[in-house]
């Protein structure tokens, strides 16, 4: 079975197109997905039968070879980063722990500041 990377997928439209490692563009459609794959990154490396249809090859078959790339995954900071995030965000909320401890709130700026600390730490947390 040939090997190719999908150089464009249109979910909406159910077709696209996979670049052959020799060379030349295959047709594919979504009935030849796999079950459970609804779409196809591009990049992404497939696996596939070809068949002669009436505009030329057509995809059939199609077996992941490797998962789509992960855009949240790339995105993420290093985890050497993230250890020293951690830990300076932990003083910042000891410094808050302390205040409560002494009857004080903290005023509205540095409340502020504090919300949007760990607002970016979770969204870090979430990807």
């Amino acid at each position: 079975m040939p090997l190719g990377r999908v150089r464009f997928y249109d979910p909406e439209k159910g077709f696209g197109f996979i670049a052959k490692e020799g060379g030349g563009d295959v047709y594919v459609r979504a009935s030849a997905l796999p079950a459970g794959v609804a779409a196809l990154q591009p990049g992404q490396q497939v696996e596939f039968g070809v068949v002669e249809g009436r505009r030329g090859e057509q995809a059939l078959s199609l077996t992941l070879v490797e998962p789509p790339p992960s855009l949240a995954k790339a995105q993420r900071k290093p985890t050497e980063q993230m250890a020293v995030i951690t830990e300076d965000l932990i003083k910042v909320l000891d410094h808050v722990g302390n205040s409560y401890r002494r009857g004080r709130y903290p005023d509205a700026r540095s409340a502020e500041k504090v919300a949007k600390m760990l607002r970016a730490v979770a969204d870090e947390l979430e990807l």
